[in-house]
């Protein structure tokens, strides 16, 4: 989805690793890391660098998070029960089938 994404920007792997900064340091990621997630072979490994990619892409966050089988961490934070989560993932499951 990202490959596709900066594709149709126009952008090179080399052009959208130099937008996507660390959050530990600030710095760029390097080309081969964005090839490696465009490729599935990593993901993207904080939820900085998955809003990174959102803010750089103009997409939504929640989507990316959802294509890496990850929840975002407002989600996280609030600490749900199993059987919260249950609950909450059953609902979804019920709206992704119509």
């Amino acid at each position: 989805y990202i490959a596709d994404i900066r594709k149709t920007r126009g952008w090179t792997q080399k052009e959208l690793a130099a937008k996507i900064k660390r959050e530990d340091d600030g710095e760029s990621i390097s080309p081969q890391y964005l090839n490696d997630i465009e490729r599935d072979r990593r993901q993207p490994s904080s939820d900085h660098m998955v809003a990174q990619f959102a803010k750089v892409l103009d997409i939504q966050q929640d989507y990316l998070h959802y294509l890496i089988g990850t929840m975002p961490l407002d989600v996280r934070k609030k600490n749900l029960s199993e059987a919260q989560v249950a609950e909450v993932m059953r609902a979804f499951r019920k709206t992704g089938t119509k």
